[in-house]
């Protein structure tokens, strides 16, 4: 017969820690149930977090300017307007960049056709600034690449190798494997 028991849990309620209790029949049961508990927590925090600080830092109006601009259409004219378009479609991966003074760079792109028509970017990225050498570089990278392939005009998102000689052997060899990125 499995042992029962109540484990208490703190879940974030309008910012005050108000306790929930989970039954559990296992100890594993119950460290799993609290891991997903906040790994949800922190998510939320760092999303409303981020978003604070790309509102402090950015016009909204500037920002939606931004987004409504093609993407293709930049880049075809040099406009100088690119990467702040593509900034303004990050998401709370824009918070870190700009709140540690980091930035992308654009190294190439070229105009694609999509599967549905379309036309849209295949970027090569680099990072710059304060960005680089940092520790979190390769979530930073993921989240750049995901943020970026939500947008239609966005065909695919590949990084600068150059960017690896920043790493030492153990970063190097967790972002080629584990960072969910290509590098070229």
């Amino acid at each position: 017969m499995a042992f029962q028991s109540l484990h208490c849990l703190s879940t974030l309620k309008s910012e005050n820690l108000c306790p929930v209790f989970v039954k559990s029949s296992d100890d594993e049961t119950t460290s799993d149930a609290l891991e997903d508990l906040y790994k949800a927590q922190i998510q939320d925090l760092m999303e409303k977090e981020a978003k604070r600080i790309v509102a402090e830092k950015n016009d909204p109006e500037e920002t939606s300017r931004l987004c409504s601009l093609s993407l293709v259409e930049l880049y075809e004219s040099s406009d100088p307007d690119l990467v702040p378009a593509l900034m303004a479609r990050l998401g709370p991966v824009r918070a870190a960049l700009e709140g540690h003074g980091g930035a992308i760079v654009v190294s190439s792109a070229e105009v694609e056709i999509t599967n549905a028509g379309h036309r849209a970017l295949s970027l090569i990225i680099d990072l710059d600034g304060a960005c680089v050498s940092c520790g979190a570089a390769p979530g930073t990278l993921k989240g750049i690449q995901d943020d970026l392939l939500i947008d239609e005009q966005v065909y695919s998102v590949k990084f600068s190798s150059s960017m690896l000689e920043w790493f030492n052997d153990i970063q190097r060899d967790f972002v080629l494997e584990h960072g969910g990125v290509t590098f070229v």
